[in-house]
């Protein structure tokens, strides 16, 4: 089997383009479940629901979630 099953904090903060310290405060907070074995890990079939599951919300304030809201060019929310 080539293709991996289980990721660390540091290659799934680098597949989100993020800091493995927001990693582990997804993980802290439950958003993002994870096993330990020897150090945190995330399996790739997590990942992928996490993803899915929050496709359209805001993250950037892991205390504040919403949803993204877009603002056309004439000023109205879509």
């Amino acid at each position: 089997m080539n293709e991996k099953m289980i990721f660390t904090v540091k290659e799934v903060a680098e597949i989100l383009h993020s800091s493995p310290n927001y990693i582990y405060l997804l993980i802290e907070r439950g958003y993002l479940p994870a096993i330990k074995l020897g150090s945190m890990k995330i399996l790739k079939s997590t990942l992928e629901k996490f993803l899915i599951e929050n496709q359209g919300n805001d993250l950037s304030d892991i205390n504040n979630v919403k949803k993204i809201n877009i603002i056309s060019n004439t000023g109205e929310i879509i």
